[in-house]
């Protein structure tokens, strides 16, 4: 099958500057690819991970994948779904967060073939003001670039020079990595639309007989209409210690059942009869959240690995059946992070004095109700005594009392130090 017509089943495709031109390309020949990142953080979340999905894609099918980590891209800041300007960072921080993407971006495409690294910044740092001018400068209209929807939806709260000149750096991208890498498709986000035809204007421009070739990717929104990748605790990263293997697999876990099959053809590499048979169970026996399940192992397995994955299935079968006892100091952290439960000052606590100080019972009658009935596990245990007294967790050096109120309720008590 050509990638192209597998793209368009996993509704991948949104946009491509020539249709036609590109399917033969990918048909006739293994071809070199790339999709920039910009170290604006040290760690990518989910909403960058949709285009590199697409580059894996093309891995997997034998092309050979540029990652552009953008450290010069990066230094400017890209205005690309931005209302307000962005805040410089020093070179220093840029830095780092590109050697964090690096090993990020290792974990991702690192079996699976060859595929290759290049920093804008080796390029776009020794071009000097006056060939800036000279050599771009003159091949790009102010009228055109006005246009641009990236630019168009700032100008009535303003955008620096900075910011306005950097889908010229984009361009300057494509076009060293045509002549340099023989790289002749660029793959983005649909916001990236305008960046992307840019760079092929300035390949025909200065090269005889091109072929370069943009696709997009349709923005990934949810059933209800809100923007796909964000929770109630923010971002989903995938970095292990921004978001841990516990959470992500989480996050997946409770995808719509009207979402879940789109996610299953993008997110995941099963194939179309293992996706449509999983359709058919939503379908039929939506409260079994098989495909649910599936989606969270595949794409939690691609990112932290196996080790990872184990870890995630584990957390989550002991947060079920309450015995939390035997997890790790690291994997209760991950795990409560977003279910906190106050602060007491003092441990050992007594449990119905911990119970109404955290705000986790509204009064001690309450609170000693709910223990008297069993209602209560701390650390795993359940605790009937009123009078008894509760510390931290053995495993969290000291840090957290993990209560469970009823069966599902979890709160992470932090101790004073």
């Amino acid at each position: 099958m050509n990638i192209i017509d597998e793209l368009a089943w996993r509704g991948a495709i949104n946009q491509q500057t020539d249709e036609e031109g590109l399917y033969k390309l990918v048909g006739e020949k293994e071809i070199s690819l790339y999709c920039g990142i910009d170290p604006t953080g040290d760690s990518m979340h989910i909403g960058h991970l949709i285009p590199f999905m697409i580059l894996k894609r093309f891995q997997l099918a034998g092309h050979h994948p540029v990652i552009v980590i953008g450290e010069g891209t990066g230094s400017i800041g890209d205005p690309s779904g931005r209302k307000s300007e962005r805040v410089l960072q020093s070179m220093e921080a840029v830095h780092h967060n590109a050697e964090c993407l690096i090993a990020q971006m290792v974990k991702l495409f690192g079996d699976d073939g060859d595929f290759s690294f290049v920093n804008n910044y080796d390029w776009l740092s020794k071009i000097s003001l006056l060939d800036f001018l000279r050599d771009y400068g003159k091949l790009f209209n102010i009228n055109t670039m006005l246009a641009k929807e990236v630019v168009s939806s700032r100008l009535d709260t303003g955008i620096s020079f900075t910011e306005f000149s950097y889908q010229i750096l984009q361009s300057i991208d494509f076009k060293m990595l045509y002549e340099k890498y023989d790289v002749q498709l660029q793959i983005g986000g649909a916001d990236q639309w305008g960046n992307i035809t840019n760079g092929i204007d300035l390949i025909r421009k200065t090269t005889e007989n091109p072929a370069a070739f943009g696709l997009t990717i349709p923005l990934m929104l949810k059933a209800d209409g809100t923007k796909f990748g964000k929770t109630a605790g923010g971002a989903v990263w995938l970095d292990p210690k921004k978001t841990s293997p516990y959470e992500f697999y989480q996050f997946w876990f409770n995808q719509d059942d009207r979402d879940v099959v789109k996610y299953l053809k993008y997110f995941t590499f099963l194939s179309r009869e293992e996706i449509e048979s999983l359709e058919q169970e939503v379908n039929e026996h939506p409260e079994n959240r098989t495909a649910q399940k599936r989606l969270a192992e595949e794409v939690t397995r691609f990112v932290h690995g196996e080790s990872g994955t184990n870890e995630a299935l584990k957390v989550t079968e002991a947060l079920f059946s309450g015995h939390i006892q035997d997890l790790t100091g690291d994997e209760i952290e991950g795990a409560f992070r977003n279910t906190k439960g106050g602060t007491v000052s003092s441990v050992p606590v007594n449990i119905v004095e911990m119970l109404v100080e955290t705000g986790i019972e509204k009064s001690k009658r309450q609170a000693r109700e709910d223990v008297n009935n069993g209602a209560i596990r701390i650390n795993g245990e359940i605790v009937k005594d009123t009078e008894a007294s509760v510390s931290p967790h053995p495993n969290t050096e000291g840090k957290f009392i993990i209560v469970r109120k009823g069966k599902k309720n979890y709160f992470s008590v932090s101790v004073k130090k």
